[in-house]
């Protein structure tokens, strides 16, 4: 039976304000001290399902906020037998030092985030989930040489991501045109094949960290 979920929650409701319990990552991986690839606002955590199986060499990480979507992905991830796949439930906004500090060190190559939320409403941007707040941090804990992919098929919500990790020093865009033309990565998400198929433009953006 497929899960009824909301289709949006607000992040800055109290109960999501919790921070991210940590768990062992030796307990969570097989082999704890991989490369990760963080995927922020993972969803039904099935772009992180493909590439897992793809890349058995890379660990994968992905933060929800929609719990019943958390436990579903974990639970097919067990069936598939996968041990370089974990999902989290929680509010990055409100874990992210504490999560990433307790990352094996240097380990963290790649950040995603993919069609967020769009929260239209002027009154309501302050719940998208790439904040300046959240991107410092980020930053600070991007591996030498490690990249931030973005992507949204609503203009304005990459255009905005985009300005607040360029804003960063340390991050340096991968491609000279305004938008990136292709997914650097094998797997598409849900949204992306959606608006694919409608024929309608996604605006992605490629980041690498320069401090290396």
């Amino acid at each position: 039976m497929p899960i009824r979920i909301r289709q949006h929650v607000n992040p800055l409701a109290r109960k999501f304000q919790e921070p991210i319990p940590i768990p062992d990552w030796q307990a969570v991986y097989a082999n704890y001290d991989r490369p990760i690839h963080l995927d922020i606002g993972c969803a039904r955590g099935r772009f992180l399902l493909a590439m897992a199986e793809q890349n058995p060499e890379v660990n994968y990480l992905g933060i929800e906020i929609r719990e019943q979507l958390v436990d579903s992905a974990n639970q097919e991830r067990d069936r598939q037998r996968l041990n370089n796949l974990h999902y989290l439930f929680g509010n990055m906004n409100s874990s992210a030092e504490v999560l990433l500090k307790s990352l094996p060190a240097n380990s963290l190559k790649t950040i995603s985030v993919q069609f967020p939320d769009p929260w239209f409403k002027k009154k309501h941007n302050k719940r998208r989930v790439v904040q300046p707040d959240l991107v410092a941090i980020l930053v600070d804990y991007l591996a030498d040489d490690g990249e931030v992919f973005l992507q949204s098929d609503i203009k304005e919500v990459a255009g905005e991501m985009r300005d607040r990790f360029a804003a960063d020093s340390r991050l340096v865009r991968q491609h000279e045109a305004e938008w990136l033309s292709t997914n650097p990565f094998p797997v598409a998400t849900e949204r992306e094949l959606y608006v694919l198929k409608q024929d309608l433009p996604v605006y992605r953006v490629l980041f690498e960290n320069s401090t290396a």
